[in-house]
């Protein structure tokens, strides 16, 4: 592999033509007409324009990137993650193109994309499932049924569905044709997919994935799991490796049923199998994301690998080059996505420039980072500016230095989930590990927000007074 084309923009574009850097392979960078200016572009070895600021009109536009690839003599395509990640046709696209699509063969993706082909992929291995539906519903009187023998409070998914779209919470029996019509409608909407199926609600769950990795020589191995549960919007804001709350035998049960995941879809490359874990520690099969996730960073640091590396060389046919007896889990990370949004306004995007934008440096601080100072953030693509991960031997100090670390961080002319890093590091609940995925619901409000503010900036003018009132009296002294 002399050449690979990163089919995406950002933070995740730089973090994997780093690697390519290091591996001595040369890179190529696509960019729209909004990100004329990005890093990204700079940052590649060649740089080409593929079309409108809209993702529809640049980088989801498979074929053109394919066109790209092939007129540069490009061996692989790195698709990171959204955009073209997940589409089996693209993969396969690549594969008919003889460019090596770094990721899942598309069949891989084809069943883990529709979560009902993924429930029937792992039935026979034995894997924990929420009770539910195995096929799609439309019969809505028939579902009643259903719902009513599984109980109530139940969930309507999407089968097509990614990002929190399509998902209804029903609580009672009354609201339950209502919600199953909205959520239809829904999907439609957003996947032009409209079938749902229906499952257990699991009150109080904590999401936790496990990082998998495999090669085409029938190795597979896990890399312990993320912990996942603080989201808004049922999508991750903090992340952190390990979680507070596994014993060394769930992990090894959890990493052994996410191994068969991967077996059951005969997988390649680096995946994440997603899990829910209920009050009493009973884990069930989520889902599973068949490509590099936004928080395998953390996994990085506690395991010392580093994942783009793996997956370009299993992508090149190499046997992985570690067994899992080799891998430990050693200190702890932490990760805070750095969204372009106003945690004062319900997480809506805060679009705007850069006006001031300096990152935090500083040992077991690593900012992967996709944006400069002076820049007007595309309100064309999703809200991410960067990732701020921090490592420590223990949680604790992870914390710890996030904190400081955040203090560190400098942005002005936008709004960002800086402040709710903050928030989250300093509430108890957090601290303690005893939380779940209703963190935001149950603790987060804007009025919290603004009144912890309101009490640093009183703390701050008391001991600016203090001060003062100090220096006053040393120059009062007589000489």
């Amino acid at each position: 592999m002399k050449k690979l084309l990163v089919a995406n923009r950002g933070e995740i574009a730089i973090r994997v033509m780093k690697t390519a850097n290091k591996m001595g392979i040369k890179t190529v960078a696509v960019y729209s007409t909004a990100d004329r200016n990005a890093p990204h572009v700079k940052f590649a070895d060649e740089a080409v324009l593929i079309g409108e600021a809209p993702s529809n009109k640049s980088y989801l536009l498979g074929d053109k990137i394919i066109e790209v690839a092939k007129s540069l003599q490009v061996d692989a395509i790195h698709p990171g993650y959204g955009f073209l990640s997940e589409n089996a046709d693209f993969a396969e696209a690549c594969e008919k193109n003889n460019i090596l699509f770094i990721g899942p063969k598309s069949k891989a993706i084809k069943i883990m994309g529709s979560k009902l082909a993924a429930k029937d992929a792992v039935k026979a291995y034995n894997i924990p499932m929420v009770p539910g539906t195995d096929e799609a519903i439309t019969d809505i009187p028939e579902a009643k049924k259903i719902a009513a023998k599984i109980g109530f409070p139940i969930l309507i998914k999407a089968s097509a569905g990614g990002g929190g779209k399509g998902m209804r919470v029903v609580e009672k029996e009354a609201d339950f044709t209502s919600q199953m019509d909205r959520a239809i409608s829904e999907a439609v909407n957003a996947f032009g997919d409209g079938s749902v199926f229906i499952e257990k609600y699991v009150t109080s769950p904590r999401h936790i994935e496990i990082q998998i990795m495999a090669d085409t020589h029938g190795n597979v191995v896990h890399l312990f799991e993320r912990e996942c549960s603080v989201q808004r919007r049922h999508q991750k804001v903090v992340e952190e490796a390990p979680s507070a709350v596994l014993t060394p035998e769930m992990r090894k049960k959890m990493g052994e049923a996410a191994i068969k995941v991967a077996k059951s879809c005969d997988y390649v490359g680096a995946g994440t199998v997603e899990f829910l874990l209920d009050d009493d520690l009973n884990f069930y099969f989520l889902e599973m994301n068949t490509r590099l996730q936004v928080e395998h960073p953390v996994t990085e640091l506690i395991t010392g690998t580093d994942l783009v590396e793996l997956q370009i060389r299993v992508a090149r046919g190499e046997t992985l080059p570690i067994q899992q007896e080799d891998l430990k889990i050693t200190g702890h990370a932490l990760e805070l996505r750095v969204y372009a949004e106003d945690p004062l306004n319900d997480f809506l995007p805060s679009v705007g420039n850069l006006e001031v934008y300096q990152l935090p440096v500083g040992e077991n601080i690593r900012v992967d980072n996709g944006f400069e100072q002076g820049m007007d953030i595309p309100i064309y693509y999703d809200p991410m500016l960067a990732k701020l991960i921090t490592y420590g031997k223990t949680r604790a100090e992870a914390i710890q230095l996030m904190q400081k670390a955040i203090q560190e961080y400098h942005v002005e002319g936008i709004q960002t989930t800086l402040p709710f890093g903050t928030f989250v590091c300093e509430h108890e609940a957090f601290r303690s590990g005893n939380f779940d995925t209703h963190f935001v619901k149950k603790y987060y409000s804007a009025e919290a927000l603004k009144e912890k503010h309101e009490e640093e900036a009183k703390i701050a003018a008391l001991i600016a007074v203090k001060q003062y009132i100090e220096d006053q009296k040393t120059l009062r002294l007589p000489h």
